[in-house]
């Protein structure tokens, strides 16, 4: 973006006013509204001829290698307008290393996209930086007890502490109940007796198996005839 003469005089009487304020004329007021009118419809302007060449840019990238010399010169007048490369970007130079224009730009957009990187991982720096660091608690610090007694102060705290970091029952922590004990079960209640039919009347009962062929006992075993004999002797 280049200034005329005139337009350097209405920035240099804007940049005196700025340091030295003062009583400014009407004249002074209207130029300088002119001016910063121009600078915004440059500004816009330059914006829209820089998207124009990038699409124009992407079109040459996608057409390649057919067209590695347009692509080139646009790319080195994107770059000039303040384009930052793409990964696409390097992708192709790499692959038209062989060109020394290329080998150029691809020196050129390796610096810059360094250059994003940095930036980048420094403004999330200060973006962390800025945030305040919240204090944690450790879990184990989170349950502290006052404890009855005659203790001082410190003396409470670092039971207290001790009974939060050591497992089990403390008195710093309530007792653990113990389960209870499950119910017994209860007995089965007695089924009933079955009772034996009583024979009708003037009818004979039937007798049992047993009863009809009652169990025999056994014979003893027959003595030893050599025994009889060693005794007889």
């Amino acid at each position: 973006m280049a200034f005329g003469a005139e337009e350097l005089r209405v920035l240099r009487r804007a940049l005196a006013i700025a340091l030295h304020p003062g009583p400014v004329s009407a004249e002074d007021v209207q130029d300088c509204h002119r001016l910063a009118e121009s600078l915004d419809e440059a500004m816009g302007e330059a914006a829209r001829l820089r998207a124009f060449l990038v699409a124009d840019l992407g079109r040459y990238r996608a057409a390649l290698p057919g067209t590695a010399a347009g692509y080139l010169t646009l790319l080195g007048e994107v770059l000039a307008t303040g384009y930052r490369p793409e990964p696409d970007d390097l992708a192709a130079l790499r692959a038209l290393r062989g060109n020394p224009t290329a080998a150029a730009l691809l020196d050129r957009c390796q610096v810059l996209a360094e250059q994003d990187v940095r930036a980048r991982l420094a403004r999330r720096a200060a973006r962390r930086a800025e945030q305040p660091a919240v204090p944690t608690v450790p879990a184990s610090r989170k349950r502290l007890q006052a404890l009855p007694g005659g203790l001082s102060g410190a003396g409470r705290a670092c039971l207290a502490m001790v009974a939060a970091e050591e497992p089990g029952e403390g008195p710093g922590r309530p007792p653990q109940k113990e389960p209870a004990e499950k119910p017994a079960s209860p007995a089965p209640a007695p089924g009933p007796v079955p009772v034996k039919p009583a024979p009708e009347p003037g009818r004979r009962p039937v007798p049992t198996p047993g009863e009809v062929f009652p169990r025999r006992k056994p014979a003893p075993p027959p003595a030893d005839p050599q025994r009889q004999r060693l005794a007889v002797g």
